[in-house]
């Protein structure tokens, strides 16, 4: 991951003592930032922001919690996949089902269910 802005393209993570991770969820990528241990929280963004938003709080939980902190497709570092008719790949049902995809691919790597937390809804 850059840090977006810098102009440098320097690989950093996006939160100190987090792994940034790039997940192929079947029809994009979901771009995570991921740290802390304990039971799964993931923390989704509202409009018009990004997973940065949680820069404050995501380090806190992460001494309870392994802590998940995505982009939603087609906002920060995510995939961003053609319209359609409809707009179907932007659908509320599509973009929830990245997310299930993405934490289940967290949980094949040995965790657990998780908790949802929303920004702005």
């Amino acid at each position: 991951m850059t840090v977006p802005g810098s102009g440098e393209g320097t690989p950093r993570p996006t939160f100190a003592g987090f792994t940034d991770r790039v997940l192929d969820v079947g029809e994009t990528q979901i771009a995570v930032s991921v740290g802390g241990s304990g039971p799964p929280v993931l923390l989704l963004h509202g409009y018009p922001q990004t997973r940065l938003i949680w820069h404050h709080v995501a380090p806190r939980l992460a001494e309870r919690f392994t802590v998940a902190a995505a982009d939603l497709r087609r906002y920060g570092d995510s995939g961003k996949p053609p319209s359609a008719a409809g707009h179907a790949p932007y659908a509320k049902r599509a973009v929830a089902e990245d997310q299930r995809r993405a934490m289940a691919a967290g949980r094949d790597r040995g965790s657990r269910r998780s908790a949802v937390r929303g920004c702005g809804s």
